[in-house]
């Protein structure tokens, strides 16, 4: 295991000390960069624990459609947060946030290295999170009903009457946000932006920051070759499990890559291979605003123009050691 006995800069945690101080790394990148088999590399070399950032991973019916790391390489290294939590629950920011700390912090002496690409999960565990007050039932409701006259675009030119810097931010389709955002100013009488510049709290200790980011033919390129190859490994088998459950549409699990494609197929609305081009292109979309958000908000990182490759192990690891060597 490489150099996983001789890791310069992780002592023992004094006990009581706080998950927040315990130094980490972040693997970031689009959808198919390479990233699972990047961390996996620098757990095998540090000793290191894993810890999932991605929010559809996180959901235990969906392990293919949200290409979780196989059977293998979850034995190959500890792995934290993938499939803890049933499709029919909602996995907040919040909620990601206390996981990942306690997951982080769970064995002080091994490496943590965090990866995932939900912009709001890296966001909130190095920033902490904006005291946003809860939204009371009745207000959610009067946000569906609003949602439900005017549809997704109306909602959205509401908010940006009232919150251009968020609904600048969402695409006019994005229901979950839309609400969301609409919900808080309701209530609170105060735009979600307004929360979300207040200061956030404590966040997360020093991290080291990995973004992989292909060129953008070669990342599409895979990303398509990838959703074929989840076909192949039993795709339709598991959304049709899915869908079975009945859930609401609504939920975020119901909203993977695919899902919705492929009942669509099961229901003879479109053919399996109209389901599969359907799929590449979301996954294509979902890979361009992963890519923006983390040019413009992950902040100080190590840029890795490349997909994962064994070749850029020996650069990485020597980055990671003179980082460790830092904050010892």
């Amino acid at each position: 295991m490489g150099g996983g006995a001789h890791r310069p800069g992780l002592s023992a945690a004094s006990k009581g000390e706080e998950a927040s101080s315990q130094p980490y790394i972040v693997v970031a990148g689009p959808t198919a960069s390479g990233k699972s088999r990047l961390a996996l590399a620098i757990a095998r070399e540090f000793g290191g624990r894993i810890v999932n950032a991605d929010s559809m991973q996180v959901y235990r019916e969906l392990a293919i459609l949200t290409a979780r790391p196989r059977a293998d390489e979850l034995a190959a290294a500890p792995h934290r947060l993938y499939g803890v939590l049933p499709a029919s629950e909602r996995c907040s920011v919040g909620r990601w946030r206390d996981l990942a700390a306690a997951a982080i912090g769970e064995t002080p002496s091994a490496l943590p290295i965090v990866t995932g690409g939900t912009g709001l999960y890296l966001r909130a565990l190095e920033d902490g999170l904006s005291p946003i007050p809860p939204v009371p039932e009745s207000v959610q409701r009067e946000a569906k009903q609003r949602m439900g006259k005017l549809g997704a675009p109306g909602l959205h030119a509401e908010l940006q009457a009232f919150d251009p810097a968020v609904a600048k931010r969402l695409a006019p389709n994005d229901t979950q946000r839309i609400l969301r955002a609409w919900s808080v100013h309701r209530a609170s009488g105060r735009s979600l932006s307004d929360w979300q510049n207040e200061a956030r709290g404590s966040g997360a200790g020093r991290s080291l920051k990995f973004v992989l980011m292909p060129a953008r033919t070669e990342l599409y390129a895979t990303v398509d070759a990838r959703f074929r190859r989840m076909v192949d490994e039993g795709a339709i088998e598991e959304a049709r499990a899915v869908l079975a459950l009945g859930l609401d549409p609504a939920l975020p699990a119901m909203k993977a890559v695919g899902l919705r494609e492929l009942g669509r197929m099961m229901a003879g609305e479109i053919t399996l291979e109209a389901a599969i081009a359907a799929a590449q292109q979301g996954s294509r979309r979902y890979a361009k605003r992963q890519i923006t958000w983390l040019r413009h908000q992950i902040g100080p990182a190590e840029w890795v123009d490349a997909q994962f490759s064994e070749r850029l192990l020996p650069d990485i690891f020597t980055k990671i050691r003179h980082f460790l060597l830092t904050v010892s």
